[in-house]
């Protein structure tokens, strides 16, 4: 049984902000896979919630007229990494929900909720930081955009409002465009578990595949919100795909711009050790997916 003082099932976003202004302890719920474990162990105990899971113009992937991609806030993992644009455009993506929790988290939680809960361990997050993906809001003062790399304000905060409902992302053309990626999470189990570290890694190869043109490079759970290593990202733009030394100043310089903690999970130096690892094997994976062959 759930503490829970009111339960508004909201039919569009305007409702949904409508019963959020009228009730001061309303909060959103959609898939409910983090607000309902937050209810059960007391933490939000006795609030209202606002549904938004039935609001159907909060679901589904779209290419638009502009050749950017529109994913609604309310998919469903599983449904993201079936969808066959995600599949067609950024795999990545799909690859990375699908390690969410087990088949009915996937199948129930979506990734405006995992973005907006705010956890860097969020499976979803460092992808979507790799492909400079931006947030659209609604709120009682009308619509704004947000990057999802500037959504994040600390350990389980965001810059959206308790009033504002999160509709969709783009993720536009130039960020999808001729790019390879691959994700690694790291737990000590290969199933419904929550990242120990999770690393994001985006390429585009110059023509003939043997140069790196551009590379992003994204982690979770390296500090207190998911992040870019934009040094680590600078040096090995321009070089060689079988340049083994660039590889490893890529995982190295990556370790001057993160800041892991020590937890129940892994220790700091063990994240640190994953860091430098998981950004060699997954820059690997990327470069071999955009076509290029690297040296074993």
């Amino acid at each position: 049984m759930f503490d829970i003082k009111s339960f508004y099932d909201a039919k569009s976003v305007k409702e949904a902000i409508e019963y959020l202004e009228r009730d001061p302890d309303a909060q959103i719920i959609s898939g409910g896979t983090d607000v309902l474990i937050r209810v059960r162990e007391g933490k939000d105990a006795g609030k209202s919630v606002v549904s938004i899971h039935n609001i159907e113009e909060l679901k589904g992937v779209k290419l638009l007229e502009n050749g950017d991609l529109w994913i609604g806030a309310g998919t469903s993992f599983s449904h993201i990494t079936n969808d066959p644009l995600i599949q067609k455009y950024i795999p990545m993506l799909g690859e990375a929900v699908d390690q969410v929790g087990g088949p009915q988290i996937r199948n129930t939680g979506t990734i405006g909720g995992n973005i907006c809960n705010g956890a860097t361990s969020a499976d979803s997050a460092s992808t979507m930081w790799t492909l400079d993906a931006l947030a659209v809001l609604e709120g009682p003062n009308g619509e704004r955009t947000v990057p999802v790399c500037g959504f994040y304000t600390g350990p389980g905060r965001t810059v959206r409002d308790r009033c504002e409902v999160c509709k969709y992302f783009i993720i536009a053309k130039e960020n999808y465009e001729g790019w390879a990626g691959h994700y690694i999470k790291y737990g000590k189990r290969k199933a419904m578990e929550i990242a120990t570290l999770g690393c994001a890694v985006r390429v585009k190869l110059s023509e003939d595949k043997k140069r790196i043109e551009d590379v992003r490079l994204g982690y979770g759970v390296a500090g207190p919100t998911p992040l870019r290593c934009k040094k680590a990202e600078e040096g090995l733009k321009g070089r060689e795909v079988t340049d083994i030394e660039a590889m490893e100043e890529f995982g190295k310089t990556a370790l001057t711009e993160v800041n892991p903690r020590s937890s129940w999970r892994a220790s700091k130096e063990f994240r640190l050790q994953l860091i430098e690892e998981l950004s060699k094997r997954a820059l690997k994976e990327a470069v071999k997916k955009a076509g290029g062959e690297v040296n074993a």
